[in-house]
C-alpha cells in the first residue's frame, strides 16, 4: 500500500489548564493518530535561549538564535520525548525558570513565525493517517486548513482547579495567579477563549478527563463525515 499524500489534521487551541494536551493525546492515541504538542517547542526554546545566557526579553537574541536551534520531538503518542540537539529536555523544559521565561520568547513574531513553519514540516512528515495538534493558534495559524479545528476550554475555575491538581509542589494561591499570568501574557499574543469561524467549541468545565475525550471524538466523527 502506498504512502498517503498528507496526513488528516485535527487542531486544538486552548487555554492554560484546559487539558488540551493530555486529551489530546488521548484522542490521538484512541484514533491511532500522532500527537504534535507545539507548546513544547516553544518551552524548548526557552530552555534553549536560557542555556545560552541569552536573555528571553533580548528578542534579537533570540531570533539571532533561531536558526541553531536543532529541535526534535516525538510525535507517537506512547514515545513523546522532546530534545534540543543531543540533549533530551523532555523534564527540564517544565522546570519553573522555564516556565516563567516561554511567555517572553512566545510573544516575538519572529519566532511564531519560526516555529510555525517547524510544526506545519513535523505534520506533514508524518507516517500515520492523521495528527492531532495542539497548543494556541492551531486553529488559526498553524492549521487552519484542519479538516477538524476545535477550541477545548473551562471556566478559570475549572481550570485552577485542575492545573492545582497537577502541580502538588506548589500551593494553589501559587498556581491561580501562574496561570492568570499566563493568560495575561498569551492573550497578548493570542485569542484563544472564543472559537474562529469553522472552530466548533468544546467546553470541558462540568466533564470528566474520559468525557472531554468522548466529546471531542464526537466532534471529530462528526466532521469528517459532513466531509466524507
Amino acid at each position: 500500500m502506498g504512502r498517503h499524500s498528507r496526513p488528516h489534521l485535527v487542531a486544538i487551541d486552548g487555554p492554560a489548564g484546559s487539558g488540551k494536551s493530555s486529551v489530546s493525546r488521548a484522542v490521538a492515541r484512541r484514533l491511532g493518530f500522532d500527537y504534535l504538542d507545539t507548546g513544547a517547542a516553544y518551552r524548548a526554546l526557552a530552555w534553549y535561549v536560557l542555556s545560552k545566557t541569552i536573555d528571553p526579553a533580548d528578542a534579537p537574541a533570540v531570533v539571532a538564535a533561531l536558526p541553531d536551534f536543532d529541535y526534535s520531538i516525538g510525535i507517537e503518542p506512547d514515545r513523546y520525548y522532546v530534545q534540543v540537539g543531543d540533549t533530551v529536555v523532555t523534564d527540564e523544559i517544565r522546570e519553573p525558570e522555564v516556565s516563567a521565561a516561554v511567555s517572553a520568547v512566545a510573544r516575538i513574531p519572529e519566532v511564531r513565525s519560526h516555529l510555525t513553519r517547524l510544526f506545519r514540516t513535523i505534520a506533514a512528515g508524518s507516517p500515520r493517517t492523521g495528527v492531532v495538534i495542539e497548543g494556541r493558534d492551531i486553529t488559526t495559524v498553524v492549521a487552519p486548513e484542519a479538516e477538524v479545528r476545535i477550541l477545548l476550554t473551562a471556566s478559570e475555575e475549572a481550570r485552577m482547579a485542575r492545573r492545582s491538581a497537577e502541580i502538588s509542589t506548589q500551593s494553589a494561591e501559587t498556581v491561580a495567579e501562574q496561570l492568570r499570568s499566563r493568560d495575561r501574557a498569551d492573550s497578548q499574543v493570542v485569542e484563544f477563549m472564543s472559537a474562529a469561524d469553522g472552530v466548533i467549541t468544546v467546553d470541558s468545565t462540568h466533564l470528566d478527563f474520559e468525557q472531554t475525550i468522548d466529546a471531542v471524538i464526537d466532534v471529530i466523527n462528526t466532521r469528517r463525515e459532513e466531509l466524507a
